[in-house]
C-alpha cells in the first residue's frame, strides 16, 4: 500500500487505466460491428444469388436434387428447397438437398418456416447443432414451396475470435508498456517533486541560501521558478527581521539609556533650574522617539490583523498640508532645512487623521534623509482629468537608487548607506493607510532628489481654479 501512495505509481496506474478503458472501448465497438458486417456481407451474398436460383429452378420436382447441386456449386452456398404444406401454410417439408442428405438438421428451419407464413423474402442467422448459419428463405410460385440458401458463419466467426485474442494480447502488451512508460516518466517527476519538497523544507527550516532550480519548462518548472522567488522574499524579509531587530534594539536601548542617565543625574546631583530645564527637555525627546516606535509598531500589528480603523470623509487636503508645515517647522529650522508649502486647492476623500500620519512620515523622511540646506517642498494638487488629489512631498538631495525603489515601501527595508536610522516601518505603513484609503503612494527621483507624492480620489464638490499660496520656514 504504501507503494501506491507515490506519485509515479499512481500515475502509472492512472495511465494503464486510461489504455485499458480505451481498449475496451475498442473491443465493445469493433468486435460486435465486425461480427454484424461480416455476417451482413453473408446475407448479401445470398441475396444477390436469389432471384438467379429462382430464375433457373426447373418446373420439374423431380429435377430439383440436380439443380440444388449446380445452384450451390455456382453460388457456393447449400440450396434447399421445401415443399409448404396446403392444408397447414406453416408446416414445409424438404423436397431437395444440395448437399443430398437426410436434412434433418434443416427440416424444420425456423427462418423457412417465417418465410412461408410472411409470403416475403427473410434473411436472417440460425443455428443447428450449434453451429450459426447465414440464411435467406424466399417463398416461389403461388406459396408452393419455399427456396433457402444457406452459408455457414463459422470461418467468419473464427475470424472474429482470432481478432479478439490478438486485440487482447495487444492490450495487455499495451498495458505493461503503459504501466512501465508511465512509472518511468511518473519516477521523473516525482523525483523533481521530492526536490521541490526537499527546498520547501529547507526554506521552512529557514535556509534561505539554497537556490530552487529546475530546468523544466513545464508547470513544475514554473512552480520552482515561483519557490526560488518566495526563498528571495523570505531571504530578504529575514534580513529585514535581523536588521530590525537590530535597529529596534538600537533604537529602544538609546532613548532607554538616556532617559536612565538623566534620571541618575537629576536625582543625585544639584543643579539649577535651566539644567534641569535642558534635562527634562532631552527626557522628552527620547519619550517622543519611543513614543514614535511604539506607535508604528501598534499601527503595523493593528494593519495586519485588519483592526486598523479607517474613517473615510470629503476634507481639504490643502489645509492638512499647512497644518504639518505649522507642526514641522521647528524640527526643520532645528536641521538647517528649508520647509516650503505651494497649495493648491485640493479637495479630497479619505481619513483626515490618517492622511496627516502619512504626510509627517513623507515629511519627516525628507528631513532626515536629506544634508542641512536642503529644499523640501510639499505641494498640494488636483488632476480634474482622473479625478485625483496629489500631496507629494520633494527634496533636492542625493535622492534614491533605482534598484531601491521597488522595495522602498516594503517593511522593515532601510536604503543602505541612510544618513539617519529609523525602523524602516514609516513607508510601508504609510502605503498601507493609502491603500485602505482607495489610494496609493508614488515615488519618482528623477532629475535629483526624491519625490513622494500620496493620491487619493477627489471629493464630488466642483473643483475650483487653484489660488497658490506659499509658507516658507527657513533658517
Amino acid at each position: 500500500m504504501t507503494v501506491l501512495r507515490g506519485v509515479g505509481a499512481r500515475l502509472s496506474l492512472a495511465l494503464a487505466l486510461v489504455v485499458a478503458v480505451a481498449l475496451g472501448l475498442v473491443y465493445v465497438i469493433v468486435v460486435p460491428s465486425l461480427e454484424s458486417r461480416l455476417i451482413d456481407a453473408k446475407q448479401a451474398t445470398l441475396r444477390q444469388a436469389v432471384p438467379d436460383v429462382i430464375a433457373q429452378l426447373p418446373r420439374d420436382p423431380f429435377a430439383w436434387n440436380d439443380y440444388a447441386d449446380v445452384a450451390s456449386y455456382r453460388h457456393g452456398a447449400r440450396v434447399v428447397i421445401y415443399d409448404i404444406d396446403s392444408i397447414r401454410p406453416t408446416a414445409v417439408r424438404v423436397a431437395a438437398d444440395s448437399r443430398g442428405a437426410t436434412s434433418r438438421d434443416v427440416s424444420d428451419d425456423p427462418l423457412v418456416l417465417r418465410a412461408a407464413e410472411a409470403g416475403r423474402l427473410l434473411d436472417g442467422t440460425v443455428s443447428h447443432g450449434g453451429v450459426r448459419f447465414a440464411e435467406v428463405a424466399v417463398p416461389v410460385g403461388r406459396l408452393e414451396y419455399v427456396v433457402m440458401l444457406q452459408l455457414p458463419l463459422a470461418d467468419s466467426i473464427s475470424n472474429i475470435r482470432l481478432v479478439e485474442r490478438r486485440l487482447v494480447l495487444a492490450g495487455l502488451v499495451g498495458l505493461l508498456v503503459a504501466a512501465g512508460i508511465g512509472f518511468g516518466g511518473a519516477s521523473v517527476f516525482a523525483r523533481r517533486i521530492r526536490r521541490l519538497e526537499r527546498a520547501a523544507d529547507r526554506i521552512a527550516d529557514g535556509s534561505f541560501d539554497d537556490a530552487v532550480i529546475d530546468a523544466g519548462r513545464d508547470e513544475l518548472g514554473q512552480l520552482a521558478a515561483t519557490f526560488d522567488r518566495m526563498r528571495e522574499r523570505l531571504r530578504g524579509l529575514d534580513n529585514a527581521r535581523r536588521e530590525f531587530i537590530a535597529n529596534a534594539s538600537h533604537e529602544l536601548r538609546t532613548p532607554i539609556f538616556a532617559l536612565g542617565g538623566a534620571l541618575e543625574l537629576l536625582a543625585e546631583e544639584e543643579m539649577d533650574a535651566d539644567t534641569r530645564q535642558e534635562f527634562v527637555a532631552s527626557m522628552r525627546g527620547q519619550m517622543a522617539r519611543l513614543t514614535k516606535l511604539a506607535d508604528e509598531l501598534l499601527d503595523l500589528s493593528r494593519l495586519d490583523a485588519g483592526k486598523l480603523r479607517v474613517d473615510v470623509a470629503p476634507f481639504d487636503l490643502a489645509r492638512v498640508a499647512a497644518e504639518l508645515i505649522e507642526e514641522l517647522g521647528p524640527a526643520a529650522q532645528r536641521g538647517g532645512h528649508v520647509l516650503q508649502l505651494v497649495a493648491g486647492r485640493a479637495e479630497g476623500v479619505g481619513d483626515e487623521e490618517r492622511v496627516r500620519q502619512i504626510g509627517r512620515v513623507l515629511v519627516e523622511n525628507a528631513l532626515r534623509h536629506t544634508p542641512a540646506g536642503s529644499r523640501v517642498v510639499v505641494t498640494t494638487t488636483t488632476d480634474e482629468v482622473r479625478r485625483e488629489v496629489r500631496c507629494s512631498v520633494a527634496d533636492d538631495g542625493p535622492g534614491i537608487p533605482g534598484e531601491h525603489h521597488a522595495r522602498i515601501f516594503e517593511r522593515f527595508y532601510r536604503v543602505d548607506g541612510a544618513r539617519a536610522s529609523g525602523s524602516g516601518l514609516g513607508l510601508a505603513i504609510a502605503r498601507e493607510l493609502a491603500v485602505r484609503m482607495s489610494g496609493r503612494l508614488e515615488l519618482s527621483s528623477a532629475g535629483g532628489g526624491a519625490t513622494f507624492a500620496l493620491v487619493l480620489p477627489a471629493a464630488d464638490c466642483p473643483v475650483v481654479s487653484d489660488t497658490a499660496r506659499e509658507h516658507t520656514v527657513s533658517t
